[in-house]
């Protein structure tokens, strides 16, 4: 009996096969990563917004594959970003996936804190990049969410022809229609992409110029403060839509996936369009990695290709309204048309909204 167990449990090891260094797993055959995912069993994947949902649908990765994909609560993009560079020092964190603003890649070391590069191993690598909302991932972070802000308008109420499309155009729309616009300064970007690309439009300055210092902003909050009782602040991203579909706003900024999801709960009604303006509204996105010191780098890395893949940016199009982020995906479910992403402008380039917005609350909305 005893030579019975022994055999049996000699051939279950050799069945579960050697563990590969995590250098290897760089180099091995695509089929050998999913080998010791699966052996792996698990991963703790990082991401502040949206849990609830992606809860649901990392269970197509899960059935897929067998291995479960553990969403912990986070409460922030820098709780996120702190929790990795908290953990750095350690032989073996906490995360094994990590998603960040494309942006973050721009103030912390990639090639030091992520396991890579992973994107060439990725096998739809051709369709997929690194770079995005003014960041780069260097091969090591990966493109895998992209989101848009536009102004969200009633459709019932006002057609999209009549809309304005320059800072011209929104002057005139201003005055004839105060107290139609709202919009926030905080509790979302929304509005400070309303406020940065306006600021932009005022001071004269091209999407592609290059700017070697903050110039003289003063024109802008003239600009502002001359309107001030034409427009609304409003609290929030939430408050600005809701405040819309109640009927107290023809005109608000407003998020491409955040008002999607408002849309498909019904919580914001079909008639709440959204167009991407001439004068411009930032777009960007978000980045997963896999931290350098990740307990399951296999799970790791199957799991950004399956996040990545053609089929799960699909989905996540059809039902977040995100901007795929392969080229190979479907993105027909998106709320504005790719012709309009052409006015898509970038959050810290020529002049960081940064900048911009805490300058807009202390010269309008506490002068």
């Amino acid at each position: 009996m005893l030579r019975k167990i022994m055999l049996a449990a000699t051939t279950a090891l050799l069945s579960i096969g050697p563990v590969m260094a995590a250098d290897d797993l760089l180099t091995a055959s695509w089929d050998d990563v999913v080998a010791q995912a699966k052996q792996e069993g698990e991963l703790n994947w990082y991401v502040w917004y949206f849990q609830p949902e992606f809860r649901e649908q990392v269970k197509a990765f899960e059935e897929l594959y067998g291995i479960t994909v553990n969403v912990p609560d986070v409460t922030s993009g820098d709780d996120a970003k702190n929790k990795l560079l908290a953990e750095a020092g350690r032989d073996t964190g906490d995360i094994d996936v990590i998603s960040l603003g494309g942006d973050v890649t721009n103030t912390i070391d990639v090639t030091s804190l992520f396991y890579g590069p992973i994107l060439p191993v990725l096998p739809e690598a051709d369709a997929l990049t690194d770079q995005i909302n003014g960041g780069d991932g260097q091969g090591y972070a990966v493109a895998y969410w992209g989101n848009q802000t536009g102004m969200a308008y009633d459709s019932n109420r006002v057609e999209l022809a009549s809309l304005p499309q320059t800072l011209d155009e929104l002057t005139a729309w201003i005055d004839a229609n105060p107290g139609q616009l709202g919009f926030n300064y905080e509790n979302g970007g929304s509005g400070p992409s309303f406020i940065h690309n306006i600021a932009r439009n005022i001071l004269g300055i091209a999407p592609d110029a290059v700017i070697d210092a903050v110039p003289d902003l003063t024109p802008v909050w003239d600009w502002f403060n001359a309107r001030e009782d034409k427009f609304v602040i409003t609290g929030s991203n939430a408050d600005s839509l809701t405040r819309l579909n109640s009927g107290e706003f023809l005109l608000t900024p407003a998020w491409e996936d955040h008002l999607f999801s408002l849309t498909s709960k019904n919580e914001v009604g079909s008639q709440i369009k959204l167009y991407i303006p001439d004068w411009g509204m930032n777009g960007g996105g978000n980045i997963v990695g896999i931290p350098a010191n990740a307990p399951n780098k296999a799970a790791a890395l199957l799991f950004v290709s399956w996040l990545t893949s053609a089929d799960t940016q699909t989905a996540f199009n059809q039902r977040f309204g995100t901007a795929p982020a392969n080229s190979n995906a479907d993105s027909s479910k998106a709320l504005v048309s790719a012709a309009e992403r052409a006015n898509t402008r970038l959050w810290t380039m020529p002049i960081n909204s940064n900048d911009v917005v805490p300058a807009f609350i202390e010269n309008v909305v506490q002068d």
